[in-house]
């Protein structure tokens, strides 16, 4: 994706990237050089939005051990 530099200096991050970093107005970002000399964008002051697998991270419930969610798994009463 690429985006035009404006008399100003300004560019308009494209919303894919915008989506995928999680940047809504008002959003702060930061500039990072990477050791090969390219420039990266990132989200600054929060983690990185959760990806669709952390989403789905859980536990089968309280009080429930090994065992008794194999139980469950089985179909055992």
């Amino acid at each position: 994706m690429s985006t035009t530099v404006t008399a100003k200096g300004q560019v308009t991050i494209p919303k894919p990237v915008r989506d995928l970093l999680g940047i809504v107005p008002g959003s702060k970002v930061d500039f990072r050089r990477t050791p090969d000399g390219d420039v990266v964008i990132i989200r600054a002051g929060k983690a990185p939005p959760a990806s669709r697998f952390q989403k789905l991270r859980g536990h089968a419930g309280k009080g429930l051990d090994t065992e008794a969610i194999m139980a469950l798994t089985r179909g055992e009463p």
